[in-house]
């Protein structure tokens, strides 16, 4: 049988890992934070406390890989720790509402920005879904041609940032408050946090991959730390320059802090460059998605836990043709449907319940497997706060919106039924 070929270096997982954290968010998210929490110091702990916290992920999930290099990544991981149900649970979200709404939303979200930015007479619903069928074929043709259209386009979006941050420091900076901003409440830190550890989500596709890696112990290790460190100092420089620019008064204020910072800088041809920029940024969020996400559909057909002609590979691309075109149709679909934003509210809580119990994961690993030479760091404390961090952010979801957080959570035990059904089919 055909199998997937191993042709990704840590080059190419440190690109997947950044391209899976940056999407459109980090463009506008900062002035999310600035309302929770009002003074610089204030703004950029937060942010780095959640890089802190990404970067003990970072390492949890390379010790995994380091541990359990196998094909689906967090999927084997879940599986192998836990109870092949678990695993089955995770995919199932995947597919039906956190991979495939996030998508949607993500290419609504690009043709918005493409149509206003070219003036073309169409949809954005039709040039959302052809987005979406051009990745699709894209990446049925070779991991390759997957892999370096997403590294492009990766590459222009940190170009873009770079831009946002040149700009930033080449017009004078904010006044400073006349009477010091007083310090926020424990729940307005909180409060803060959320939205930060939202917008550092999405390294953990990057496991994926781990089949199509030469060397997945080293080279998605390399790709994790690498990926993380360079997100956080990006996302840093970018809060800086905000702040900066805008002052923490004038970020709270504005609902598009990298327009009104390139406007402050260059004019209306500023706004367009970086709105441009955005959109770059979120095709590169798009293209890694339909990348990565295949191939936990791939392994849960491999252990007979779902369709067996989505873990075929093709014999001449060597990739799981059927896999990636399923994650496009499904995304496609609920794209025509206009639901994305609903069906994104209802499992945005339950994703982190899944980091949660792949951080605890580690600690079955350390008693079941003897060392495969990389260690996390602080173990068990740094990993205690990791699940601990992540859970809170379920727990803050929850509070905040009961009924689509309980939504979620029935959308996911649906999949109990089906489980059982491929179960009893092997």
């Amino acid at each position: 049988m055909t199998t997937l070929a191993r042709r990704l270096n840590a080059f190419d997982a440190t690109m997947l890992v950044m391209g899976g954290i940056i999407g459109s968010g980090i463009f506008i998210n900062p002035y999310v934070v600035a309302r929770q929490v009002h003074s610089p110091a204030l703004i950029l702990g937060v942010w780095a406390a959640g890089g802190l916290i990404a970067l003990i992920g970072a390492f949890i999930y390379a010790e995994l890989a380091a541990l359990r290099p196998e094909v689906g990544g967090q999927y084997a991981y879940l599986r192998d720790a836990w109870h092949p149900a678990v695993a089955f649970l995770y995919g199932w979200g995947l597919l039906l509402v956190v991979q495939s709404g996030g998508m949607a939303a993500v290419a609504v979200t690009f043709s918005r920005y493409t149509i206003e930015l070219t003036g073309v007479p169409m949809p954005d619903w039709a040039l959302a879904t052809g987005t979406l069928a051009i990745l699709t074929a894209v990446n049925c043709l070779g991991v390759r041609s997957g892999t370096n259209t997403q590294t492009a386009l990766m590459l222009l979006k940190l170009v873009a940032i770079v831009m946002l941050i040149a700009a930033g420091f080449a017009v004078p900076s904010a006044p400073a408050p006349a009477t010091p901003t007083a310090s926020a409440a424990p729940f307005a830190i909180l409060a803060a946090m959320t939205p930060v550890m939202f917008a550092y989500g999405g390294w953990q596709t990057a496991s994926f991959m781990s089949g199509e890696l030469k060397n997945p112990r080293r080279d998605l290790a390399v790709g994790l730390l690498a990926g993380v460190a360079g997100v956080i100092t990006v996302y840093l420089a970018v809060n800086y320059v905000c702040l900066r620019v805008l002052g923490p008064e004038g970020l709270a204020a504005t609902t598009t802090p990298a327009s009104t910072l390139m406007r402050a800088a260059m004019g209306e041809r500023g706004a367009t460059l970086i709105a441009f920029g955005i959109a770059i940024s979120t095709l590169g969020f798009l293209s890694q998605g339909m990348l990565t996400a295949p191939r936990v559909y791939y392994a849960m057909a491999e252990d007979g836990v779902f369709f067996r002609a989505v873990g075929k590979v093709h014999p001449r691309t060597r990739v799981p043709v059927l896999a990636i075109a399923l994650q496009g149709a499904v995304a496609i679909v609920i794209t025509l449907s206009g639901s994305y934003e609903q069906i994104l509210s209802y499992v945005v809580s339950v994703d982190f319940i899944f980091f949660g119990l792949t951080g605890l994961a580690l600690f079955v690993f350390r008693r079941r497997i003897a060392s495969a030479g990389f260690r996390t760091p602080l173990h068990p404390w740094s990993t205690a706060l990791f699940v601990a961090a992540c859970w809170l952010v379920v727990f803050g979801t929850f509070a905040k919106a009961p009924k689509d957080s309980a939504i979620g959570l029935i959308i996911l035990a649906a999949g109990l039924p089906a489980w059982w059904f491929w179960r009893r089919k092997r």
